[in-house]
């Protein structure tokens, strides 16, 4: 004859008991279906329109900084920030000439001390930027896709 027991009291072999190897295969599982996953929906391809709006803003400026003066000065971006009749003077034949040496489908904002051409830079967008530094102060190119 059995011996009275407490009625909350079980013994260990009445017990429900997840075995070990079940949940190991179990994280197996589901480690195998997040790989999965990834391959199958892949990550989003990089950005990179920034990368290559660095490489046209560099090449614009490596362009006008080896051009020869119009008028006088050492190269055309020197002459154009020597001083702020210069830029004056020479504001509508720099913004030509930088929408030739650009692409059709950029737009682009030099700024230099004495003042700016170009298009307003817009906010939220992709922009690629060069400087030139000379002799009367640092020459800037932004330029983004139109």
């Amino acid at each position: 004859m059995r011996s009275p027991r407490a009625p909350s009291a079980r013994p260990a072999s009445d017990r429900a008991q997840l075995s070990l190897s079940v949940v190991e295969a179990g994280v197996g599982v589901v480690l195998i279906l997040a790989v999965a996953m990834g391959f199958a929906l892949g990550v989003a391809p990089p950005d990179d329109r920034s990368a290559q709006l660095e490489l046209y803003a560099e090449d614009g400026a490596t362009v006008l900084a080896g051009e020869q003066p119009r008028h006088r000065g050492t190269t055309r971006l020197a002459e154009v920030v020597a001083s702020p009749e210069a830029f004056d003077r020479e504001r509508d034949a720099l913004e030509r000439r930088v929408a030739r040496i650009l692409p059709d489908n950029l737009l682009f904002r030099v700024q230099t001390p004495h003042g700016s051409v170009g298009y307003r830079r817009p906010a939220g967008v992709a922009v690629g930027s060069a400087t030139v530094t000379t002799g009367g102060g640092d020459v800037t190119i932004w330029v983004w896709y139109a």
